[in-house]
């Protein structure tokens, strides 16, 4: 028991010379080593955190603006359904309650909130939490829920509107106004939620919503029995949903775009993980003697491992731990600055808090710590295995420069990539995609050895040249491993980066192209959706001074299917004899069928529900029973979710409904743009010109831009972030390369050469690593594109788009790591050759 506790004692002895020797030797490579996991797990959990932060606020307000009931009868349009379901519904089998509902998006003066129209009797008992509460005080007369013009407003709406109880404030909605008194408060609405209640009567009376309900909240008895008997009571254009489809609906929406986001954020990780593996490498390069000597004093092969092991354990632990604090605090300021869709306009209006996920905080501790311990046991295991008698006299490369580098592995992992990325999306998410860009990374980086020796090879062959350029392309060449190590992180990041910005590239010049293409009008009026242009106000626009044409539209957010995004119905003028003359077809118009309406849908449209040329569908419109066909794919970059365009005519003749909220106005020729927009504000009625917005072309294709950069803002602060860690890698790896090889450089002096000589072999052996890092990282950036633009985007998004290279992006990012190398290797040349030659050698003597 003593042996073998003793031998413990010198194994953990041995174990905490080997550590603590190399971390007090080199404590800035353990630094730079735990700062690159602590970034890539700050990123990831922060991106987790905004993202979880913001489905939680999104929850709220459905939850909010729902009251909670158990079920709701939904309108699948803004224009509602006829309120004599309501009977029908609060009579069903296994309902207790119904209370009905009108919806309305209002804007005041200063703000906007969403009105709801509530029978106070019935709410009371299904969304209790919608009851507004009177403050108290002498004068309380007419302060109940019946009052037609009382309005109770929770807190974030009286701040959005800036009132307190007791004033009075006009509303517009559905382009009608009317005047309310604050009457008191909402109390059981959550904060950050603007939402104002008013008698289900005064909402149908002054909207114009006679007749018409939003929804029937529902109090249940036995959920399976009433949504059986409700079923069959639904008339088109309505739904049966719950708290739980809205939400997935909201969620389903920027699933992909959260889910493209944590990949992204987990690349620095992976480069992390890379820089790890490299310093860590070049690490157990300097310590071959010292391992060789401990073991063959008695430590064990997996004793090496053990040590090298234990490093990336503690690297991991304290990046992890970093990682974990710095996430926490870039997810606040995330919130505070983008909102909680990080500028991709999801979740407006959705005033989001974070919220703290300890699984998500545990599963990024444990992806850093993997990542670390990944990095150091690959290189600890290859050290092991070198015969201690050899190792002890040769700390160089392992691999024999007389030896071909072996470059199948590095194929078959591309070609599983390749492979993987041509599966097909699951659960409408391209796991394939990022699984083939994984296996094509890894791919990339194995095949760095093979690759810069064929880089390099007609440098070697070529004849002269001077003593420090042959000396620098030779060792390179006959060291690929170094190089490997080297440059696997700079490889890494260089290529997400450059696939990055090629798909980033590629879907800009799409969307600009396709502006240019549909913003062919003068001007172009909006309306909110308080208001809208009604016949007589249109007549009134098509008559003023100077309009050539005006092309008005309605649309509005029409649901398919509960629990899938929102899909856009447009109505608008077309032409049937040429279709694509506000449109930007995909292939040729296909005539309708007979019996049937032609209807022109969106490239994500008709990818989320495979709807193609010529297939006859339905949508929850009209009575429900009639039949489009699908006339035509049109390309589409605005909405997401899908759209479809119904010519105007046959969309008022289905539905009834004459009003529009968009107008393209051409300008007769000659005529002066800004006065003619002058006359179309005054000639529209004075309730409503606050609630229109005109534009320019230009200013839209503008404000369309600058809505696509800030929804990638985050990605372009990964790309950003990735590249300064694979810099910090190369850097970290070149100077301490350079420092390992003082005895070469002492041998070179006593062969002849000056130190301005070995300078420059340096400053050129780090240029060619830099150019071979830069080549590699772009060939395999270029080829993580093609999955990118290809693969990744039309499963996430459902865009399509062509390949657009970002030619200024590709040669700066080389020039930075060919300098960022030269450079480095300079410094660290200095320093190793500041030691005397005759001291630099002597322990060879």
């Amino acid at each position: 028991m003593s042996g073998a506790r003793s031998d413990l004692i010198e194994a953990r002895l041995a174990l905490g010379w080997l550590i603590g020797g190399e971390w007090r030797a080199h404590p800035a490579r353990f630094l730079a080593t735990a700062l690159a996991i602590a970034v890539g797990v700050a990123l990831g959990f922060a991106v987790h955190l905004v993202n979880g932060s913001a489905l939680s606020a999104f929850g709220g307000a459905v939850r909010a603006v729902g009251g909670a009931a158990d079920l709701s009868i939904r309108a699948s349009a803004p224009l509602g359904f006829d309120e004599a379901l309501y009977g029908a519904a609060a009579r069903a089998e296994g309902v207790r309650d119904a209370s009905p509902v009108v919806s309305l998006d209002a804007r005041g003066e200063r703000g906007r909130i969403t009105l709801l129209g509530l029978d106070v009797i019935r709410a009371a008992r299904v969304t209790p939490s919608l009851i507004g509460l009177a403050p108290r005080g002498p004068d309380t007369t007419n302060n109940d829920g019946f009052d037609p013009d009382a309005l109770f407003l929770s807190r974030a709406a009286q701040a959005a509107l800036n009132v307190q109880p007791g004033e009075t404030l006009q509303l517009t909605a559905n382009g009608r106004s009317a005047r309310f008194r604050v009457a008191g408060s909402l109390p059981g609405v959550p904060e950050g939620q603007a939402i104002g209640v008013i008698d289900i009567a005064s909402a149908q009376w002054r909207f114009d919503r006679l007749g018409r309900l939003d929804r029937i909240d529902l109090s249940l008895v036995d959920r399976a029995a009433a949504e059986s008997a409700l079923r069959p009571l639904l008339p088109a254009g309505t739904t049966l949903v719950s708290t739980e489809t809205e939400e997935a609906q909201g969620s389903a929406l920027s699933r992909a775009y959260r889910v493209n986001l944590d990949m992204l954020a987990l690349v620095a990780l992976l480069t992390g993980g890379f820089l790890v593996f490299s310093a860590q490498s070049l690490s157990v390069a300097r310590r071959l003697r010292a391992f060789a000597l401990v073991r063959t004093l008695g430590l064990p092969r997996r004793g090496v491992v053990a040590a090298v092991a234990l490093e990336g354990l503690l690297i991991g632990l304290i990046g992890a731990s970093a990682g974990l604090l710095a996430g926490y605090g870039l997810a606040s300021l995330a919130l505070r600055w983008f909102g909680g869709d990080l500028g991709a306009g999801y979740f407006r209006g959705a005033a989001a808090g974070i919220v703290f996920q300890p699984l998500a905080a545990l599963a990024f501790f444990a992806l850093g710590l993997v990542a670390a311990l990944a990095g150091s046991i690959l290189p600890a295991r290859a050290a092991s295995r070198a015969a201690p008698a050899a190792a002890l006299k040769n700390s160089g490369d392992l691999l024999d420069p007389r030896k071909p580098v072996p470059w199948k592995p590095a194929l078959v992992l591309l070609l599983a990539g390749a492979g993987a990325a041509l599966l097909p999306a699951v659960a409408n998410l391209p796991v394939f995609g990022f699984v083939g860009m994984a296996l094509m990374l890894a791919g990339g980086v194995a095949g760095v050895p093979f690759l810069s020796r064929q880089l390099l090879l007609p440098l070697v062959r070529r004849d002269g040249g001077s003593v420090p350029g042959q000396l620098a392309t030779r060792h390179l060449h006959g060291a690929p491993g170094q190089a490997a190590t080297a440059l696997c992180g700079i490889v890494a990041s260089t290529a997400l980066m450059i696939a990055m910005a090629t798909m980033v590239t590629s879907f800009r010049g799409a969307v600009d192209e396709w502006l240019g293409q549909v913003l062919s009008a003068d001007l172009y009026l909006r309306a909110q959706a308080s208001a809208g242009f009604d016949p007589p106000t249109r007549d009134a626009l098509l008559a003023v001074p100077g309009v050539g044409t005006i092309a008005f539209s309605r649309q509005f957010p029409l649901v398919i299917e509960p629990d899938r995004p929102t899909v856009t119905l447009i109505a608008r003028p077309v032409n049937p004899a040429r279709p694509d003359g506000l449109l930007t077809l995909l292939g040729e118009p296909v005539q309708p069928k007979p019996g049937t309406i032609a209807a022109y849908v969106s490239e994500p449209a008709s990818r989320l529900y495979g709807w193609k040329p010529g297939d006859t569908i339905s949508l929850p419109i009209g009575q429900g029973t009639e039949r489009f066909t699908v006339a035509g794919i049109w390309r589409d970059y605005a909405r997401q979710a899908g759209a479809v365009i119904l010519p105007e005519a046959d969309y008022e003749a289905l539905t009834g409904d004459r009003g529009r909220d968009e107008a393209m106005v051409t300008l007769a020729p000659g005529a002066d743009e800004r006065a003619v927009q002058a006359t179309l504000i005054a000639a529209l009625p004075e309730g409503t010109r606050g609630a229109v917005d005109v534009s320019r072309p230009a200013e839209l294709r503008r404000f369309a831009l600058d809505l696509f950069d800030r929804s990638f803002a985050v990605t372009y602060v990964l790309e950003g972030v990735a590249i300064l860690v694979g810099l910090a890698g190369v850097a970290a790896t070149v100077s301490a390369q350079t420092l390992a090889r003082s005895r070469e450089f002492g041998m070179l002096r006593h062969l002849g050469l000056t130190k301005g000589q070995i300078l420059s072999m340096l400053a050129r052996e780090g240029a060619l690593l830099g150019l071979v890092g830069g080549i590699a990282g772009v060939l395999l950036g270029l080829a993580l594109a093609q999955v990118l633009i290809h693969v990744i985007n039309p499963q996430s998004f459902n865009w399509t788009m062509t390949t657009r290279l970002p030619i200024g992006t590709i040669p700066a990012v080389v020039a930075a790591l060919v300098l960022a190398a030269a450079g480095t290797a300079l410094l660290a040349g200095r320093r190793a050759t500041h030691r005397s030659a005759v001291l630099a050698v002597r322990e060879d003597w």
